[in-house]
């Protein structure tokens, strides 16, 4: 087994415990410890990005996913006001837990990075065009060969949008 399919099988097992820890206990009782098991489940996900060759799709999941949406959730979570009973009891365990996968995450993307420097992925014979993975070519397929879906998607955030305005405007 090469060491990119250890790399592998470590990221994709840790993007699924993690993403069974969002809905499981202590994540399921305790909102804010699902949304950090979510985040750290993003974190591997971009590690099977990296392996794939797809260090845009990489930087955007951080960036996007595990930055933006996951502050935004957290902002809903503390907006919330929850007390500790609905919360559910702080559990120690977890966090260690968490805190020792970050840790594996960070060195299992150090060691990618190290070994793809040093001969490692950089030099895989792969059939790929020039431009594979760069912005212009995501946007070229973007707006040329998806384009309607692009723009289905875009107006149905914009229908969700103002949905929530009324919504919210109905309230008070």
């Amino acid at each position: 087994m090469e060491l990119e399919q250890i790399f592998f099988w470590l990221l994709a097992f840790g993007a699924v415990f993690t993403s069974v820890l969002v809905v499981l206990p202590p994540g399921g009782k305790n909102p804010i410890f699902g949304a950090l098991a979510l985040i750290v489940s993003f974190f591997f996900v971009a590690g099977i990005y990296v392996l794939l060759v797809a260090h845009l799709m990489a930087a955007l999941q951080i960036m996007v996913y595990a930055g933006a949406i996951m502050v935004l959730f957290l902002f809903v979570i503390m907006l919330l006001n929850l007390s500790r009973r609905e919360l559910g009891e702080e559990s120690k365990t977890f966090t260690q837990g968490l805190g020792a996968t970050a840790m594996l995450v960070i060195a299992i993307k150090a060691i990618v990075l190290v070994e793809a420097t040093a001969d490692g992925i950089s030099k895989r014979d792969m059939a790929l065009s020039d431009g594979f993975g760069t912005v212009e070519a995501v946007a070229n397929m973007l707006f040329h060969d998806y384009l309607f879906p692009f723009e289905l998607a875009a107006v149905l955030l914009l229908v969700a949008i103002i949905g929530a305005v009324v919504l919210a405007k109905r309230t008070l």
